[in-house]
């Protein structure tokens, strides 16, 4: 279970502070951030608060000056609750809603668990996520994520992209997944390549990487129902150290 370090919630018609929802399962949209340091800093806050209101059209949450209210909720909150956190901002047509978690510590030994399933909606951040934190609630996260299946293909986690790396090369699913601000920036770094990954030839692939606001960039080490094995980190030492540099 989630513990809040912040939690509130606001009328987006006048933003008066109304009793805390989460939203989760309802017709809108969400971000989730990193914040780091003291004074707190959020890794890539604009191109976050970018996609977020543009995914907003989808939803029919139209509100004037979006980015500034936004902004204005982040700075009238105090968000420094440690060195190392997670803030989200999610809205629908009714609310705005804020929230601060802590980051886990990651363990080196990182796995992945499958999971047939495909996020509604998949291209857009959207808040249809009931199924998954369902999941995601019955797992170690801080050992842990879930890696969602579709077609015999793997898209995406339930908090990250995936990208994997053979022959050096770095692959990414290209259907079906939300291609994340995380990802979108390391993508200006390095190459990487659209394709479907399918279940049968995961055994090419030298190396799994998570890539998220939460996760970082995070070597997966197995997957054991597919009997997968990591067998390099080179392009993960690559990816993690240009992330870094966001720090």
């Amino acid at each position: 279970m989630v513990t809040f370090l912040l939690k509130k919630s606001y009328q987006l018609n006048n933003l008066k502070e109304v009793p805390f929802k989460d939203l989760w399962g309802s017709k809108g949209v969400f971000t989730t951030m990193r914040v780091i340091g003291r004074p707190p800093r959020i890794i890539l806050l604009k191109s976050h608060i970018e996609n977020l209101i543009k995914s907003t059209k989808k939803y029919g949450i139209r509100k004037k000056n979006l980015k500034k209210i936004i902004e204005g909720l982040i700075g009238k909150n105090n968000i420094y609750k440690g060195p190392d956190n997670l803030l989200r901002i999610a809205l629908n047509k009714k609310l705005i809603s804020i929230s601060i978690r802590k980051r886990p510590k990651l363990k080196k030994n990182f796995k992945l668990l499958l999971f047939k399933y495909k996020r509604i909606e998949p291209t857009h951040k959207n808040l249809y996520y009931k199924k998954i934190i369902a999941k995601l609630s019955k797992v170690d996260s801080s050992g842990h994520d879930i890696a969602l299946v579709s077609n015999k293909k793997i898209l995406e986690t339930g908090t990250s992209n995936l990208v994997f790396v053979k022959n050096n090369k770095i692959f990414s699913p290209k259907n079906n997944c939300y291609f994340g601000n995380t990802i979108k920036f390391l993508s200006k770094k390095v190459k990487i390549f659209l394709k479907d990954i399918l279940i049968n030839d995961l055994n090419d692939y030298d190396e799994i990487i998570l890539i998220g606001s939460g996760k970082g960039v995070t070597s997966v080490s197995k997957i054991d129902e597919l009997n997968w094995k990591r067998r390099k980190i080179i392009c993960y030492n690559k990816l993690n150290k240009i992330y870094n540099s966001l720090s």
